[in-house]
C-alpha cells in the first residue's frame, strides 16, 4: 500500500481551487439531476459557507494527498453536515485523472480514517453521487455500507 502524507493547501491555493470545486460541483448536481440554477444555488451557498474569505471554515481541513514525494490528488475532510458527534464527513476525494488505478484514492481514504481517528472521530461518513461507480465501489470495498439512496427519474413534459 502506498504511503500517504496529507500536505496543507497554501492560502494562496485556495481561490483557484475553490472556484475549481464550484464548477465541478455544478456539474456533477446537474448530472444528478438538478437543474442548472438550483445547482449554481446550492453551489454557491455550499462554497460561501465551507470558504468564508477564501479559506476553510473552523473543523474542515483540505489536504493535498502526496505519494513519494509527489501531489496526486486531494482530500477535503470535515465536520458531519448534520453535526453528528465523533462523525467526519468526506466532503470531498479526488485523485488526479494521471494517477488513477494505482490505489492511490484506497491509501488516502484509509490515511483519512486514521487522521479522524487520531483527532477523536470514531466514524467516517461521505455521499458519492450515484453515477460515480468507481467511487462506489472503492467505499464498498472499504467496508462502508449505503446509508442512504436518492433515486431520480427524467420524464417528457406533456405540454
Amino acid at each position: 500500500m502506498a504511503n500517504v502524507v496529507f500536505r496543507d493547501f497554501a492560502v494562496e491555493d485556495f481561490p483557484a481551487w475553490i472556484e475549481t470545486q464550484h464548477r465541478g460541483y455544478i456539474e456533477e448536481r446537474i448530472q444528478a439531476g438538478d437543474d442548472r440554477a438550483t445547482a449554481e444555488r446550492i453551489s454557491a451557498e455550499s462554497y460561501a459557507g465551507f470558504f468564508p474569505d477564501q479559506r476553510p471554515a473552523p473543523g474542515h481541513d483540505v489536504f493535498h494527498v502526496e505519494i513519494e514525494n509527489r501531489i496526486v490528488g486531494m482530500i477535503w475532510l470535515g465536520p458531519h453536515p448534520r453535526g453528528l458527534a465523533g462523525v467526519w464527513w468526506v466532503w470531498d476525494l479526488e485523485i488526479d485523472s494521471a494517477e488513477q488505478g494505482h490505489g492511490y484514492g484506497r491509501a488516502a481514504m484509509l490515511a483519512a480514517e486514521e487522521y479522524v481517528a487520531s483527532r477523536g472521530g470514531h466514524a467516517l461518513a461521505l455521499n458519492v453521487f450515484g453515477f460515480n461507480a468507481p467511487a462506489r465501489g472503492l467505499y464498498e470495498s472499504l467496508g462502508y455500507e449505503t446509508t442512504s439512496v436518492q433515486m431520480h427519474k427524467s420524464i417528457p413534459s406533456t405540454t
